[in-house]
């Protein structure tokens, strides 16, 4: 048998029993090691058994798989484990066992039950017997007073799980005098249940703990607590092979649940000495202590999660100024032109992209684009983009051969995302302005009499990152005084209202149509109008305008 026993903090000697021939570590549910943590991959890395030794191999993962300190090659050949090497998954690091289960300090680990062992309920509260030899041991009533008094103070200084768990434990081995071991599991946000902190005595006990499975999710689908006072003699508990291997004479498990009555852990003592046996009375003081401990742990869980929130909005705000720093702060000074631009992402970072671009000789390029998603991944799309675009702008000839270029340049990015983009060159000397377009919508040209046409349609390639072989073309269009064009990402189009009605580009070009005045005019009366049409609905995609034109 091969086992991986956690090194970290929080989960340290958690023991998980590697098995059925492979074994898949990553952050989706289905995996059978689940690490719910942003830097872990989805499926973060395989282990096999070829019928004598155990195999690890990286897949793909974004930060990587260490065997003793080595990165492993995603390409490579799986790497052989041996007894006692370091697995570390980025920051997440295991030892790998192999051989008969680890037995080190305090250690703890879940076992299945075979499921036909328990048919009959192990819910109900079983009586403790009495005659000779049932000695009971316990706490004087003054000193579990005084313990549970000071749980209660604990827990209503603790703010994190670090803090509270230890001190329901502790406090628990102080009420409950005859306990040899507890232990405290959680859910994570997986689902799976997870030893967060336990306790042996003597504290240096190099048993492990091993915890039927079966038991502790009936304790929390009934949400209720078991008591048995001799489990040997218990035939509700006696079927299950595992309390046999425990050697538990004497256990009481009972429910943690949230603020809102679900169950998320339990907590259990036990004691393995024939004369040290709990009562109904013990059960119902662990019971009002995993009441306070299930608030607490709640309230900590609350906290801990805010802070995380806290980082990451920090993060994001971070992110926000840098990508700031890739869009122009003012549009371009150009005699006889005015030029108006609007961006507001749908969260702290988008995907939406637009730029100007004075090339040397007086050219204006005005680029629109729509990295498809939104949040951080998009945005970090749109960082490239932005660099990538402007070398490329710089190097074509015109329109339809710059933007040919970014998109061989994005296709061997092997990026998983697409872009959408519309390119357009204005010569103030001629007026004429070339637009190229992948994928996206036509820029729509407004004559002075309010007349609304889509311009370069006709010409559209595929989005950008598809096709390395798509090469583009480009319309010409000239510019007459009070005629303008309009480049919009499909946030705006797409803007629904409370009832879900979207806000159409039939009506985009009706209002755009409709407003008479300059180019900034132009763009924030359309502005205006989406906003007033959305009302209170939610912005659900980054939204992005440009527009520009000769003025009358």
């Amino acid at each position: 048998m091969a086992y991986l026993r956690s090194l970290s903090e929080a989960t340290k000697h958690f023991v998980l029993e590697v098995r059925d021939g492979r074994f898949v570590v990553g952050r989706h549910p289905e995996c059978n090691l689940v690490i719910d943590k942003p830097a872990i991959s989805r499926y973060h890395a395989t282990m096999s058994f070829d019928g004598k030794q155990w195999f690890i191999t990286d897949l793909e993962s974004r930060n990587h798989t260490f065997v003793n300190g080595d990165k492993l090659d995603p390409k490579a050949a799986a790497r052989c484990l041996n007894d006692q090497d370091r697995v570390k998954f980025c920051e997440e690091e295991f030892v790998y066992l192999d051989g008969d289960p680890p037995r080190p300090g305090g250690a703890i680990q879940f076992v299945e039950d075979d499921p036909s062992s328990s048919s009959s309920t192990i819910m109900s509260k079983a009586g403790m017997p009495s005659g000779p030899g049932s000695t009971i041991f316990t706490a004087t009533p003054e000193a579990k007073l005084n313990a549970l008094l000071e749980i209660t103070r604990s827990l209503g200084r603790a703010l994190s799980l670090d803090e509270v768990l230890p001190q329901v434990l502790n406090g628990l081995f102080k009420v409950f005098v005859q306990a040899d071991r507890g232990f405290i599991a959680l859910r994570d946000e997986s689902g799976a249940l997870i030893p967060r902190w336990w306790r042996v005595w003597p504290q240096d006990s190099t048993e492990t703990i091993r915890v039927s499975r079966t038991i502790v999710t009936k304790v929390m689908e009934s949400k209720e607590g078991i008591l048995s006072a001799d489990v040997m003699m218990d035939e509700e508990f006696n079927k299950a092979q595992s309390i046999a291997d425990f050697r538990i004479r004497s256990m009481m498990c009972a429910p943690l649940t949230d603020s809102e009555g679900k169950s998320m852990g339990v907590i259990q003592v036990d004691t393995v000495k024939q004369a040290k046996r709990f009562t109904q009375e013990d059960l119902e003081v662990l019971l009002a202590v995993a009441s306070q401990a299930g608030i607490a742990i709640d309230n900590a869980q609350l906290h801990e999660r805010a802070m995380r929130q806290q980082i990451v909005d920090r993060d994001l705000a971070l992110a926000r100024e840098v990508q700031i720093g890739f869009l122009p702060e003012r549009p371009p000074e150009v005699a006889g032109y005015d030029f108006f631009h609007f961006y507001r992402p749908a969260s702290q970072v988008g995907g939406d992209y637009f730029d100007y671009v004075r090339l040397p000789d007086g050219r204006i390029a005005v680029i629109v684009a729509d990295v498809v998603g939104k949040g951080v991944a998009a945005a970090l799309l749109m960082a490239k983009l932005s660099a990538e675009a402007r070398f490329c702008v710089a190097s074509g000839d015109d329109a339809g051969s710059a933007i040919s270029m970014l998109n061989q340049r994005l296709c061997h990015m092997n990026l998983d995302r697409f872009v959408t983009a519309v390119l357009m060159l204005l010569n103030p000397g001629t007026h004429e302005v070339a637009i190229a377009s992948a994928g996206h919508m036509p820029p729509v040209l407004r004559n002075k009499r309010g007349l609304v046409t889509p311009e370069g349609g006709d010409i559209a390639g595929l989005p950008l990152g598809i096709d390395v072989t798509t090469r583009y073309g480009q319309t010409v269009i000239r510019l007459a005084p009070g005629e303008s064009l309009t480049t919009y990402t499909d946030g705006l189009n797409e803007a629904a209202d409370e009832q879900g009605v979207l806000y159409g580009i039939p009506r985009l070009h009706r209002r755009l149509g409709a407003a008479e005045g300059s180019p900034s005019f132009l763009g924030k009366a359309i502005i205006q109008d989406v906003d007033g049409f959305v009302g209170d609905g939610e912005q659900s995609d980054d939204m992005c305008l440009v527009t520009f034109g000769r003025l009358a």
